[in-house]
């Protein structure tokens, strides 16, 4: 019976790494495989899913409105698909997930999504929040905090490193614009700026 995972983690974890060794040891099998990755995305180039050590795939682009369990049944017609890949679920719709859940269930294809579990304020991305809910498996990578702690928290800071407390929900960045962090020194950094 296939599944839907969620795997989650603060930045720097190593999710698109991970996404995209898995989504190769299938397709080294002679099987099938898509990947998908949000359109707002686009810091390495458009629909492509990028790690940090250099690793890059180009993938199929969402946005708010792409129906994935269409796009994926539309697929099947042509050939057959082994397991669909997502990268940066914390940008799914709940709908979106609902869809990716169908795909497990009523198509039988596995669904293995990567993302953050919380935006810059440690509140729960919509699709994530979903993730969380229905998934099947859940897993979290794991990063560390400059302390040596597990970081959990991706703290959003300015040009001169200070947090940032306020601001729209989304703003796609990097190392320049995110820090990962343990709860403790989210918490620290996030007060001194309110």
């Amino acid at each position: 019976m296939a599944k839907l995972y969620f795997n989650y983690a603060a930045m720097n974890a190593g999710k698109s790494t991970t996404l995209l060794q898995a989504s190769f040891n299938y397709r080294e099998r002679g099987m099938e495989t898509v990947e998908f990755t949000a359109e707002i995305d686009n810091r390495a180039a458009p629909g492509a899913i990028s790690s940090r050590i250099g690793l890059q795939r180009n993938a199929e682009m969402f946005c708010t409105d792409t129906n994935l369990y269409e796009v994926i049944n539309n697929r099947l017609t042509a050939h057959p698909i082994d397991c669909v890949f997502l990268d940066e679920a914390q940008f799914l719709s709940k709908s979106q997930v609902l869809q990716l859940a169908r795909i497990a269930d009523e198509l039988g294809i596995p669904v293995i999504c990567y993302g953050l579990r919380t935006d810059f304020r440690g509140e729960l991305f919509e699709g994530s929040a979903q993730l969380l809910a229905l998934a099947d498996d859940i897993r979290e990578l794991k990063t560390i905090c400059h302390c040596g702690r597990k970081a959990t928290m991706n703290l959003r800071i300015d040009e001169t490193g200070a947090a940032v407390t306020s601001g729209e929900t989304i703003e796609i960045g990097g190392d320049d614009r995110y820090t990962a962090l343990c709860r403790k020194h989210f918490f620290e950094a996030f007060s001194k700026e309110n």
